[in-house]
Formats: structure tokens, sequence, C-alpha cells
């Protein structure tokens, strides 16, 4: 890890980053920053050094409620979706289709309801809205209203924050609300790989820093493409990339919360296409998992992107692998952990059950085994050696059944001839079923009428009001 550490320092002080914003240029040299004749601003290890002792440690991510606040601490693992995908695995037809803001809707209230995944980040694009401003709107109102977790998206546009933070005071009911509990990261892919930063996320980072809304601040290196073939370049990349955008925004608002979120990938070096769930994607997010609890900071890495087009074998295999290694490194944030498919490019409300399922296990394989006196259990076999002969109605077996093991729902471990008199059921149709029972009944009520009826009121959201409060147009619920 060392050895990675100086390398990517070595980076940013030799090499530096393309394309700083004016405000980090000015900030930058300020601090005894210089530009090269290239125009790449040069980052003395020193200074880095300093952001990184320097940085935000230990802060809260609010939710809605406060039963949902999340410790960003390293080695304090938690679960949270993510993504772009610009496609939806329909329910009904099992076909591929653009996905829309009521799907986004949909996913926010299905992840309501599992308590493995602790943070909601927009795993969606709404490709039924065109406009930025309005995009921007939209999203994070279908997001807010489908779940009190603690919420991230992207936002365009840096003079959209604003109007993203008027919004959120409101579904809090008060002017200034938000800034007190800012329950809404912005992921801001502030560096565009190789090393150079991109304008309008860096932008974005900006404003949300000023506006007081924690940033997850992302790179995404593709290795054998945007970043060295070799996977301990691309670790070296990646780390410097991330370093960068921490520097940049700790400059604009010292000790501000960021989460360090340098995403490497693996490209498929026969095709260059991105490929999210093989052996070594789960050894480069857990190479920079580690890398991030070696610097003791706060960190976000992608885990279980899965690479086939459907919740099958190779789905769950790669998002064993993938989810598990990266976990076990202790990221502060696993990323893409639930629902996406077709290497990012789908997602699908069946893969978000099952995935939030095998995150028990996940769980369950981080926690380990506790050796205690009463664990090692030498007087329990001997017990039973000398009487039963089985454990079965042992005392113990009766009080640690449902602390020592976790029992799938979804998973099915029936014997062969119950599950064919069931029909035979396999894991995408018994998560259907679930999916339709749990949209067919969870309207989440934390974002109350007249709040909503304000926002509508100031801002073009598109999401129906019947689709957010069914009842509504029956009159049992008051406008």
């Amino acid at each position: 890890m060392e050895r990675i550490h100086l390398a990517a320092l070595e980076l940013l002080e030799r090499v530096g980053m393309k394309d700083p914003t004016p405000t980090v240029t000015d900030l930058a040299r300020s601090k005894g920053c210089r530009t090269d004749d290239a125009g790449r601003l040069l980052l003395p290890c020193a200074l880095v050094e300093d952001t990184i002792a320097s940085a935000a440690r230990g802060f809260v991510l609010h939710g809605q409620k406060p039963v949902h606040d999340l410790e960003a601490h390293a080695n304090r693992v938690h679960f949270a979706t993510g993504g772009a995908a610009v496609k939806m695995l329909d329910s009904e037809s099992r076909e591929y289709r653009p996905s829309t803001l009521e799907d986004l809707f949909d996913l926010a209230r299905l992840c309501d309801t599992l308590p493995n995944i602790q943070w909601f980040a927009r795993p969606v694009v709404a490709t039924d809205i065109h406009d930025w401003r309005e995009l921007d709107l939209n999203t994070v109102y279908a997001c807010a209203c489908g779940t009190a977790k603690h919420l991230g998206s992207s936002i365009t546009l840096p003079e959209h924050v604003s109007d993203v933070v008027a919004m959120l005071d409101m579904v809090l009911g008060k002017d200034g609300a938000f800034r007190r509990r800012p329950f809404l990261s912005v992921h801001a892919t502030t560096v565009v790989s190789p090393l150079a930063f991109a304008q309008d996320s860096s932008d974005v980072a900006t404003a949300a820093a000023r506006a007081g809304m924690p940033i997850l601040s992302l790179t995404g290196p593709q290795s054998g493409a945007t970043a060295p073939v070799a996977l301990a370049g691309t670790l070296v990349q990646v780390v410097a990339e991330t370093l960068a955008a921490l520097t940049a925004i700790n400059l604009v608002r010292p000790g501000h919360p960021v989460i360090a979120g340098g995403w490497p990938f693996v490209s498929d070096l026969r095709t260059g296409s991105f490929a999210g769930g093989g052996g070594e994607q789960a050894l480069l997010s857990a190479g920079m998992a580690q890398m991030m609890t070696y610097f003791d900071l706060p960190s976000g890495v992608a885990a279980s992107m899965t690479d086939s087009k459907v919740p099958d074998n190779q789905s769950g295999y790669e998002k064993g692998v993938t989810s598990t290694l990266t976990a076990l490194s202790g990221p502060t944030f696993v990323y893409e952990s639930a629902g996406m498919t077709a290497s990012l490019l789908g997602c699908s409300l069946e893969a978000m059950v099952i995935d939030a399922e095998m995150i028990s296990s996940v769980r369950r394989c981080m926690r380990g085994i506790e050796v205690t006196d009463d664990t090692l259990s030498v007087e329990v076999i001997e017990e039973i050696v000398r009487g039963p002969g089985h454990f079965l109605g042992h005392n113990q077996t009766l009080a640690m059944m449902t602390t020592e093991y976790v029992y799938p729902e979804i998973a099915d471990r029936t014997p062969i001839d119950d599950w064919r008199e069931r029909g035979s059921p396999d894991m995408w149709e018994r998560a259907g079923a679930r999916v339709r029972e749990i949209l067919a009944s969870h309207y989440p009520r934390h974002v109350g009428t007249e709040s909503d009826a304000l926002i509508r009121n100031r801002f073009p959201i598109r999401l129906s009001r019947e689709a957010v409060f069914p009842r509504a147009e029956r009159g049992q619920l008051t406008p």
C-alpha cells in the first residue's frame, strides 16, 4: 500500500491534473501550487498529505428520519444502490425498455423496505425527461418521496444546486432545514480519466460544498482503456485521481464531508467494453477500499456489477464474488450493490430484492466467527456426545439459531417435491412475487401532502400526484 501511496503522490506532483477550474486554480496557487507549461495543475506532496490528514472523518449522513442516519467512517461498511442505467428489465414482459421517472420512484419504494440497503443512490436515469433542470429536480423528488433513507444523485449543472436545496427544504418543511440535516449527497464525477478535472462536475461539487451538501466524489478509470492494463497501475492512477478530487473540494471548503469514491473499472480487452463481474474487478474494488482504509478516509467503491442481462447463475456468481471480496476489504460504502444488470446499463426490481438478500450473507461473512468460552461449546459437545447424540433440541441451538445464522426469504431451501408442488418457481419468479407484494402496498408517507403541494406549485414535477398518493384520488387523503 505504501508503494501505491508514494507512486500516486509522485504522479500528482510530476504530472498533475489537466483542466482545473478557475476557482480551484486560484485556491491552489494560494497554497503554493503551480501550473506547468501545458497548463496542468501540479499538486505538491505536502499539500495532498495535509489534505488527507485534515479531511472530514466520522461525519453523519442523514436520512429524512434519524433512524436512517449513517456514520461515515473507515471500516464501518454500509451498502448503497447506485448507477445511471438507461434501461429497465420490465417485470411483466421480461424485456428491456427505457427507464422512466416512475421506475425510479418504484425502486426507491422498494429500497425503503430493504434493511440491508442503507443508502438509496439513484440507480436509473429518467429517460422520459429531457430538460436538464427538470431531470435534476424530478430525480431528487422521486427519490425523496420513495424512501426516507439517505439519498444520492448527480446534479447536472451548478446552477441547479440551489433549486434542489430549496425543494429539499420544502420536503423537511422549513427554510434552512436541509443544511441542518443534509439527507442528499451529490454524486460528482469531478475527475475524467486519465488525470483531468471535469469542468461541470467540479463546478457542481463547488456549489454543493458551499450549500453544505455532502459529496460523493467520483472517478472511474477503466483498466486497459483510460488506465494502465496493469492492475497495480490502475490503482496508482485511481488513488491519485481520488486524492486530487479530495484536495480540490477541501480547497473550496476545508473539512467538507466527502466520500472518497474511486471506482476503478475493468475492460474486456478483447472488445474494449466494460466488464464489471470478473475477479479482476473484485480485486480492484477491494484494493481501492484497502487504500482508502490505509488513509483512514471515508470511502465508496463499486461492486455487484454483473455483466449478465438477467438475474441468473452468471449474475449470482459475479455479484457474490465482487460484493463479498469488496465488503471484506472494509470500504465505508459499497455502491451498485443491488439491482444492476447488463454491465450497469440495466436495472431490475427483482434483482434488487435478490441482491438485498445476498447482502445478508455478505454481512454474515463480514461478522465472522465469534470465539468465546460459550461458542467454543466444549461442554455442550460433551453433553450431547454422552446423551442424545444430536444438537437439534439443545438450549444453545434454540438460543443461537437466529443470531448465528441468516435465513433467506427468496432463496429456496425446500425439498424438490415441495418445490415442484408450488410450480417449480425459479429465483426470478420468487423475487417477482415479492416485488409485486411490496409495490402494491408500500407508499411511504414521510413527505406529507401539504409539502408535496407546495413543491408542485413551485417546481415542474412530472411524477403524478396519484402515483405518489394513490388513495388521494378517492378522497382518503387531504390535499
